[in-house]
């Protein structure tokens, strides 16, 4: 599988509408197409257009009550692509209404935080390979801190660093009362990389959030690392042990995990979960970012895939690739990115981009 490089988007405006006209704008041609392939899956996994249009709303509205800015971005996003304002409000809640897909597992991710480096952190973002073409990076400067990252046409956060050196990164989970009614878990990251100066920031954003799916995301900052397990059922903090934290898609928290969406992402999970905790067992983790791109490697074959590629045969909807690898510094408020697996990562320069500059 070819991987197209990504682009950059420039993102400068102090007014979160204009914010939005130049997403929107920059954007434009492939946000379509990526608009129509996820209304492709939605038919797949037997969500009606209707029911879309009335998540998306759903989803708009309770945004427009916890974050006026995000709601207006997303207005002007539309605005900008020649969009309808339901349209960007179903692709910034895709996880929230793919969690009524029946028969259907969502893709898959691996996470791994040293953080006794000031912190780092590395994972593999895996989702359809037929949205391999429908991504990019992002450089935004007029929020109240300015940040780099990487996200989906159409959706305003996802994985980034921003310029006081708060990163996150991205797990998508699976719980039996995840529905689509609160503000979607992306909208969330938007808002941490665009407000947060510290891990406290971060942390009380994402503890505060009325979401209702289900990801974990993980905080690195100058300040130190953990990662916030969010739910319908609330939110948990997972610190580091012996300075290290590992994630991929399955609850940790006992309490969050009662409710965990059965057969979901086991024992795939479980399994690349094992996997990271016995190589990090065997060494101290280097102390630089790249240097952690190994830690996710897998071969074709391998018991746990963390390398993701479609199966042979796998037809739309269920067709998972790893998209891009990441790599953050909070240190250097710095995050690297290459499209593909860790292994490719291994093999190519990646694209890297400094928040604030």
């Amino acid at each position: 599988m070819t991987i197209a490089v990504p682009t950059v988007v420039h993102i400068e405006s102090a007014d979160a509408y204009e914010r939005g006209i130049e997403r929107g704008r920059a954007i434009r041609e492939t946000l379509a197409d990526g608009l129509r392939i996820y209304c492709e899956l939605f038919d797949v996994v037997g969500i009606s257009r209707a029911a879309v249009k009335a998540d998306a709303l759903t989803s708009i509205a309770a945004t427009e009550r916890w974050s006026p800015a995000l709601a207006e971005e997303m207005r002007g996003t539309a605005v900008g692509a020649g969009l309808e304002l339901w349209q960007i409000g179903a692709l910034n809640a895709r996880t929230e209404i793919l969690a009524a897909a029946t028969g259907a597992k969502p893709g898959e991710c691996s996470t791994i935080v040293n953080t006794r480096a000031g912190a780092i952190g590395a994972q593999t973002w895996d989702w359809h390979e037929e949205l391999s073409h429908c991504w990019h990076l992002q450089q935004v400067s007029g929020t109240p801190r300015s940040f780099v990252g990487l996200t989906e046409h159409g959706i305003l956060g996802k994985i980034g660093m921003n310029d006081a050196g708060v990163g996150i990164m991205f797990n998508i989970l699976g719980h039996q009362q995840d529905r689509a009614f609160g503000v979607p878990v992306h909208l969330v990251a938007a808002r941490v990389l665009a407000e947060a100066a510290t891990l406290a920031d971060a942390v009380t954003i994402l503890q505060t959030a009325p979401v209702s799916t289900s990801s974990a995301i993980t905080v690195v900052s100058p300040d130190g690392a953990v990662i916030v397990e969010l739910s319908p059922e609330g939110a948990a903090v997972l610190e580091p042990h012996d300075g290290v934290l590992l994630h991929t898609n399955h609850f940790l928290t006992e309490r969050l995990g009662q409710g965990e969406k059965p057969g979901l992402y086991d024992p795939d999970s479980q399994l690349r979960y094992a996997v990271l905790l016995e190589r990090v067992a065997e060494a101290p983790l280097p102390t630089s970012a790249a240097e952690l791109i190994p830690y996710l490697v897998s071969q074709p074959g391998d018991e746990a895939q963390l390398c993701c590629v479609p199966a042979p045969g796998a037809v739309f909807g269920d067709r998972w690739a790893t998209l891009a690898t990441v790599t953050l510094d909070s240190a250097a408020r710095t995050m690297t990115v290459v499209a593909g697996t860790p292994i490719d990562a291994l093999a190519a320069e990646p694209l890297r981009l400094v928040a604030g500059v």
